[in-house]
C-alpha cells in the first residue's frame, strides 16, 4: 500500500502533497522510468516544466502507469511552469496546451509562472546574442498572468501560482490577481532557509513549494571547489544519530516546516530512499539547528542575468555586495 503523505490546502481548495518529485535535470532516457519507479513506489505528485525539455518523457511515464492501472488521473498532482519565452500574454495558453500534450493530460493541478523575468520571444527557449547574452523582454509579469487566468477559466489548470518571485513582486501581483495565487516555488534549504519568504506566504496563505532542497549538487553551473550542503558535518552527525540519510533529513526538515518538498533523482535506490521520511521526526532542537546554517547561500541565484530589471534577487545581491 502507497504511503500517505500529508498534503497543504491551497487557495483554489485543492489538496496538494507536501511530498513529491522533481524532474529539473532529469536526463531524457531515464527521467521516464523514473517516474515509473516513483509512481510505482507510491509518490503522487510529479513536479515538471517545460524548460526541463523533458515533459513528453515524464508524460509517457504517466500514460503508463494509467493503463497499467497503478494509479487513476485524480490520484496525482502534477505540476507544469511557463517558461520565460512566453510572457505575453496571448502565449501562456498555448505553452501550456503544449505541457499538456507532452504531458498527455488534460489538465495539469499546478501550473507556475516559472521565472519573473521574460526573455525575447518568438525562437529559442534560452535566446543569445552572438557573445552569448540571454536576450531578454520587457513583458511585465502582471500581462503574464492574465494569461495565467485564461488558462485556470479554461479549466486547463486548476490552481495558478508563481516560482522564484519575491516579496515585493508578489505584493504587485496580489494587487491585481483575479484567481488566487496558491504557491511560490523557490530554492530552499539549510542554506538558504527563506524564512522570511515562508513568514510572508504563510500570512497570505500561500504555500510554499522548497525546491532544491538538497543543495542542487548536480546543477549545470557547479564549480569543483563550491560549497556542498550535502557534506555538511553536522547533518551528517545529525543523520547518524536517526538512522538516516543527509537526504533524507534535509527532506524531512522541510516537511516539518509545512513546505513542499520536491527532491529530484533518477536513481531507483535514491527515489526509494527519499520518500522513506514518514517513520521519524526531527526535535525541535535539531530543527532550530539546521535553522541556524542559514547563510543566503543561493545556489540557483542566476547572477548572470541581474541586469534584467525583473530579476527577482538584484536588491539581494547588492545587499550583499555592501557588506563586503
Amino acid at each position: 500500500m502507497a504511503p500517505k503523505f500529508p498534503t497543504a490546502k491551497l487557495l483554489s481548495g485543492f489538496e496538494m502533497p507536501l511530498f513529491g518529485l522533481g524532474t529539473w535535470k532529469s536526463q531524457t532516457g531515464k527521467v521516464r522510468e523514473a517516474v515509473e519507479s516513483a509512481i510505482g513506489l507510491g509518490y503522487r505528485h510529479i513536479d515538471c516544466a517545460a524548460a526541463y525539455g523533458n515533459e513528453k518523457e515524464v508524460g509517457d511515464a504517466i500514460k503508463a502507469k494509467i493503463d497499467d492501472g497503478t494509479v487513476k488521473r485524480e490520484d496525482l498532482f502534477v505540476t507544469s511552469k511557463l517558461w520565460n519565452v512566453f510572457h505575453s500574454q496571448s502565449l501562456v495558453v498555448p505553452a501550456l496546451k503544449k505541457s499538456l500534450s507532452d504531458l498527455q493530460l488534460d489538465y495539469v493541478d499546478l501550473y507556475l509562472v516559472h521565472w519573473p523575468m521574460g526573455y525575447q520571444e518568438g525562437g529559442e527557449l534560452f535566446p543569445k546574442d552572438k557573445d552569448g547574452k540571454l536576450l531578454i523582454s520587457d513583458v511585465d509579469y502582471l500581462d503574464t498572468w492574465k494569461g495565467m487566468e485564461e488558462c485556470h477559466a479554461a479549466k486547463l489548470v486548476r490552481s495558478v501560482g508563481v516560482s522564484n518571485f519575491n516579496e515585493e513582486q508578489l505584493d504587485r501581483l496580489l494587487a491585481v490577481a483575479k484567481v488566487p495565487v496558491c504557491v511560490n516555488q523557490v530554492e530552499c534549504h539549510p542554506y538558504l532557509t527563506q524564512k522570511k519568504m515562508m513568514e510572508y506566504c504563510s500570512e497570505k496563505k500561500i504555500i510554499v513549494t522548497a525546491y532544491s532542497p538538497l543543495g542542487s549538487p548536480d546543477r549545470p553551473w557547479a564549480k569543483p571547489n563550491d560549497v556542498e550542503l550535502m557534506q555538511e558535518p553536522k547533518l551528517k552527525t545529525m543523520a547518524d544519530k536517526y538512522g538516516k540519510s543527509v537526504a533524507q533529513v534535509l527532506i524531512r526538515y522541510q516537511l516539518q516546516r509545512g513546505n513542499v518538498v520536491i527532491p529530484k533523482s533518477v536513481t531507483a535506490s535514491r527515489i526509494q530512499e527519499n520518500m522513506e521520511i514518514l517513520d521519524f521526526e526531527l526535535s525541535s532542537a535539531d530543527i532550530e539547528s539546521i535553522d541556524s546554517f542559514d547563510r543566503c547561500g543561493r545556489f540557483c541565484g542566476l547572477e548572470w542575468l541581474l541586469f534584467h530589471p525583473l530579476h527577482p534577487f538584484a536588491q539581494e545581491f547588492k545587499s550583499a555586495e555592501i557588506k563586503a
